[in-house]
């Protein structure tokens, strides 16, 4: 099943018929254009590439040009392949109508980026109160991160300070609580990697 390309909008909240709060993520998704379809007898594996989103003809290379041209297809923003076989035709839209209510997704998003933290922000470590073995006087600091004379190096994977976020982070399993075919929305529940109108990528 092929997913779809759009945007993160905002989150909320909705009440379930049991009167439950639910927090939930509002995705505007599609529709989408069917820009190349690849076989596994041509290309070695079967997939399809989508664009989404149009934009202004002299911000496109020439060669993304003639390739969309073979779509029929204006010129477009953001453009991903999904792993699928399923009959579609070159140049198809496809749109919020191939999810149902109560489905299952797995949206990919880039998380919003943190910059340049310590471990306490970007590990979790505990710091003040609860100080890690060998920090003295500095609560915030990493503490000790070496061995002995063997290994006599720090281990790969060590958890210390450096850029935070800014990553692509896959959510699983959100369930999909409302759909707005006319205004090509989806609303699901739980929270989106991604700041607010940020490129996501959905998927059954």
């Amino acid at each position: 099943m092929p997913g779809l390309i759009g945007k993160k909008i905002a989150m909320t909240s909705i009440f379930s018929e049991t009167g439950k709060n639910i927090p939930c993520t509002i995705l505007q998704v599609g529709p989408c254009k069917v820009t190349q379809i690849k076989s596994s007898e041509k290309d070695g594996y079967d997939a399809l590439q989508l664009g989404y989103l149009e934009q202004k003809e002299n911000r496109v290379s020439k060669a993304l040009k003639g390739h969309l041209k073979k779509a029929k297809s204006v010129p477009l923003k953001k453009m991903v392949e999904f792993p699928a076989d399923i009959d579609v035709e070159l140049g198809q839209d496809l749109n919020v109508e191939i999810f149902e209510v109560g489905d299952y997704v797995t949206v990919s998003g880039t998380s919003k980026g943190k910059g340049f933290q310590g471990v306490v922000k970007r590990h979790n470590f505990r710091g003040v109160g609860d100080a890690t073995h060998g920090q003295h006087n500095r609560m915030r600091a990493p503490g000790s991160i070496g061995a002995a004379s063997y290994p006599a190096r720090v281990f790969k994977g060590m958890r210390m300070a450096g850029q935070t976020g800014n990553a692509k982070v896959k959510i699983e399993n959100l369930e999909v609580l409302k759909i707005m075919s006319d205004k090509n929305i989806i609303v699901v529940k739980g929270s989106v990697p991604g700041a607010r109108n940020s490129y996501i990528t959905i998927e059954k």
